[in-house]
């Protein structure tokens, strides 16, 4: 994700109300988030589909890397052998 500029990406609601367009648009172009003020405070960060789609799937990925981890550090792994093994049954099964 495109890192944030402070004097470019932070706008208030009622700018942002007033030129939704223009902000989209700078959103698509830029490709950074948009942090929206509400009273002075943060209330919210808008993101182009593609920046949420790829912190959605880092996000995954790092779920599934920390899983494993897990995984190892408990013992609940397979050896290269059986592996091989559970590997082969399941592709023979989905032959069939």
């Amino acid at each position: 994700m495109k890192h944030l500029n402070i004097s470019n990406d932070i706008v208030p609601i009622g700018e942002f109300k007033s030129s939704l367009s223009k902000w989209l648009r700078n959103i698509q172009n830029t490709g950074h988030p948009l942090v929206i003020t509400q009273n002075g405070r943060p209330a919210g960060v808008l993101l182009s589909p593609s920046e949420y789609d790829e912190l959605v799937y880092k996000g995954h990925f790092l779920d599934s890397v920390n899983r494993g981890l897990s995984d190892a550090e408990s013992g609940n792994v397979y050896s290269t052998k059986e592996l091989k093994k559970e590997l082969d049954e399941r592709r023979q099964r989905g032959t069939k």
